[in-house]
């Protein structure tokens, strides 16, 4: 089987490709840069940019399914360079999927589609909605999942994949910003800490996305549905931050703010960070609302649908990653 991924550049698009090319799949990664691979694994590269029809057009020739994770992550931007990604290159993915035969998609997506600021506890993958005016990348991951799923026909099968908040050894998303801002003694809990969400570990998250690849078929129960992928073991905000900084070997001293604090400063650092800032804002409305509300979900459409269930807990994925923090090399001393 081969196999086009796109995003391999992200630490989870690229353990996606080395785990399928690992198991013998013919696999061919497409990106703006080269990725590093482990040595002896063998991946095509493909480099050029989703948001081209060309480009697309160039790598998924000759493959059999997609697994298509290229997207634009973060806060920072603006919404034509999210749309640019995250939209257009969506409708990329399926016109090149329609005008060569390819017929087999996983479109990897996030639970933010569906997260409109309330808490989510228990949540099966309810349908993407668009509006969500706080957050670009949600906006456009929303509108990219409503055109995939609904391109789902008799000839070509499409399933959505959510994976909720991945973490791992290598990660410089969720550890990374935590970690540093840790150290800089600039790490903010919003609200009391005490609300429930769930994680993914970085190797249960690919291994969901190989399940998609086995599980979408046309005809599939999969196809033209969303799941969302998680560990299914809800951990406060303040447990998942203390765990992540103890692996880290940094101190866990976070500045609580208030709710309605923290997304009346979201809003105003928001409307004067394009201006004054670098880089990531510390805080937004979205981020806010992530950090200070319930979101975990029922991990039993997975189980069924793609027979999938993650298989490193959370705390075996806290142990592995002290273990890669301990590994790296120390800087040195003054």
């Amino acid at each position: 089987m081969k196999v086009l991924v796109t995003g391999a550049g992200s630490l989870l698009m690229r353990e996606v490709a080395v785990a399928l090319a690992t198991r013998g799949e013919e696999v061919v990664c497409m990106q703006r840069r080269t990725a590093h691979f482990p040595a002896g694994v063998r991946i095509h590269q493909e480099l050029g940019d989703i948001s081209s029809l060309d480009a697309v057009t160039k790598a998924m020739t000759g493959c059999d399914v997609v697994v298509h994770g290229a997207a634009r992550v973060g806060v920072l931007g603006t919404w034509n360079e999210f749309y640019n990604t995250n939209v257009v290159g969506t409708q990329n993915i399926l016109s090149a999927a329609r005008s060569l035969g390819v017929a087999r998609i996983a479109h990897v997506s996030t639970p933010s589609v569906a997260h409109v600021g309330h808490s989510l506890v228990g949540a099966v993958a309810t349908p993407a909605v668009t509006g969500h005016k706080r957050a670009f990348y949600a906006e456009s991951k929303a509108v990219a999942e409503i055109e995939a799923l609904n391109a789902n026909n008799h000839s070509c099968a499409v399933v959505a994949i959510r994976p909720h908040l991945v973490w791992g050894p290598g990660d410089t998303q969720l550890v990374g910003r935590i970690v540093q801002r840790a150290e800089a003694n600039r790490l903010a809990m919003v609200g009391s800490g005490d609300a429930l969400i769930d994680s993914t570990y970085i190797s249960n998250a690919v291994s969901a996305l190989v399940a998609a690849v086995d599980a979408v078929q046309v005809g599939a129960s999969c196809a033209g549905k969303a799941y969302v992928i998680a560990n299914g073991e809800p951990r406060t905000v303040r447990e998942l931050m203390q765990k992540i900084c103890d692996a880290a070997g940094v101190p866990f001293r976070p500045k609580k703010v208030p709710l309605s604090v923290a997304l009346a400063v979201g809003s105003l650092v928001e409307r004067i960070w394009p201006r004054i800032g670098k880089g990531e804002p510390p805080l937004t409305r979205f981020v806010a609302e992530q950090l200070g509300t319930a979101h975990w979900f029922d991990p039993r459409p997975a189980a069924q649908d793609l027979r999938w269930s993650p298989t490193v807990t959370l705390d075996e994925g806290f142990r592995e990653l002290h273990r890669w923090f301990l590994e790296q090399p120390k800087p040195p001393t003054q």
